[in-house]
């Protein structure tokens, strides 16, 4: 009975394959089987693989928290390095409330160096691409610094300076690590995104580089998020609070051929990011929790490039009787092929919502971690964890399955911060939208 069972079903494991790689022939007339269920049978699979992909974000714990510091920060921004070897821990860098950047162990949340940035709040911290003792921070002082990790220096292995007026809110690295480009508060009349070359800089310990240039003509309104392309050096998408999100190529000679796309999400923009068969989608999410969509694979098309536009997420997604306060920003996971954002409420309960065409539904809550806001987290493909941290001051690492090996959760933490004025939203009117 075993061995007929085996036949039959390598039977149809075999008929299976011939289904999907055989779209010409009709295959086996008697069955009446052709080519044509192939599609029916391939989206089952895809369909089946983004189910396992929900139920693993649903099954996110707690794995490990980082042992708070004695002074008590928010916890404003994560970014996980990339490059590290094989069978070594990634690092792990934190911006905090309290002008300081903090670089961790990334399998034992354990704090490894702590600078003290000073000269204004923190608009980010950003790992480099291609060496992850390299990390980025940007302050409101008009400087983008580059910290080498490895050295127990204080001093910056590379200062970016910017324009004595320039106020940084925003900023990003090249997936090359080519070029760093920052974000301008209005200042007056003026908000630039302002670039450097970012080469040579083990070369150049303690230099002050100027910038290459700047655009100033796109935004009217404080920049307020900055995203490079993951796998195209020469894309990045800019968002503003006068509401417009652009897309440029920066190997243009000017800014006004430089600027692909222009979307209006009729609000301030709080968050954004690419998404997508090879990237080609642009999602922000917006101060009042709404969240826009776009494919800029349609451009040169008549089809529309809005993909999904929801004015207020909080009343569109239902998190059962915890709510939804309001939104921290989204990732894309590739091997489901979908974009999730991650919201959560004031208690520190945290909600994972899966992105569609047809609209938003709640994945999973993850709760118990957080006892206050939290302000920022970092998804890592490679392992499939996440990382969060809010305003308790708690850095904490979730992982499919996970049980944690400490369960003293720390007391609320919420503290005043000037994280607060780190965006002012102006009432000015919005430009109008361009294709």
């Amino acid at each position: 009975l075993s061995l007929q069972q085996d036949v039959i079903a390598g039977f149809l494991y075999a008929l299976l394959i011939l289904v999907i790689f055989h779209p010409v022939v009709d295959l086996i007339d008697n069955f009446n089987l052709t080519y044509k269920y192939a599609p029916l049978i391939i989206i089952s699979w895809e369909m089946a693989a983004v189910e396992k992909v929900e139920q693993q974000l649903a099954g996110l714990r707690i794995a490990r928290r980082c042992v708070p510091s004695e002074e008590p920060t928010y916890l404003l921004d994560i970014h996980t390095s990339r490059a590290a070897q094989p069978g070594s821990s990634p690092l792990v860098a934190v911006s905090c409330s309290n002008e300081s950047l903090r670089v961790y162990d990334g399998d034992t949340l354990r704090c490894l160096r702590q600078y003290g940035v000073g000269g204004g709040v923190l608009a980010g911290v950003r790992f480099a691409h291609t060496c992850d003792s390299l990390v980025f921070s940007a302050c409101s002082q008009g400087t983008v610094k580059c910290w080498d990790v490895r050295s127990a220096t204080q001093k910056p292995a590379q200062v970016f300076s910017g324009y004595p007026s320039n106020v940084f809110i925003s900023f990003d690295v090249s997936c090359s690590d080519l070029i760093v480009c920052a974000g301008t508060e209005k200042v007056e009349k003026d908000t630039f995104l302002v670039f450097w070359d970012a080469r040579g800089i083990t070369d150049c310990a303690s230099a002050t580089k100027e910038p290459l240039g700047v655009y100033s003509e796109s935004h009217n309104d404080d920049i307020t998020k900055i995203c490079f392309h993951p796998v195209e050096p020469n894309l990045v998408v800019s968002g503003s609070t006068d509401g417009l999100v652009n897309v440029f190529d920066i190997n243009k000679d000017n800014e006004d051929d430089a600027l692909i796309s222009t979307c209006n999400s009729d609000s301030s923009v709080s968050s954004l990011g690419w998404s997508g068969e090879d990237y080609k989608q642009v999602y922000c999410v917006t101060h009042d929790e709404g969240f826009c969509w776009w494919d800029t694979a349609q451009l040169d098309t008549e089809e529309p490039i809005t993909l999904l536009h929801v004015l207020d997420v909080r009343e569109s997604v239902c998190a059962e009787n915890h709510g939804l306060h309001y939104l921290v920003g989204g990732f894309y996971h590739e091997k489901a092929g979908k974009l999730f954002l991650l919201g959560g409420t004031s208690t520190g309960d945290i909600h994972l919502i899966s992105c569609s065409a047809d609209g938003l539904s709640l994945v999973g809550t993850l709760p118990g971690g957080h006892s206050a806001t939290v302000r920022s987290f970092c998804w890592s493909p490679t392992d499939e964890s996440l990382l969060t941290g809010g305003e308790d001051a708690q850095l904490l690492l979730w992982k499919p399955g996970a049980v944690e090996r400490s369960l003293t959760k720390k007391a609320s933490l919420k503290i005043s911060s000037s994280v607060q004025k780190r965006v002012r939203v102006h009432n000015t009117s919005l430009k109008s939208r361009k294709k």
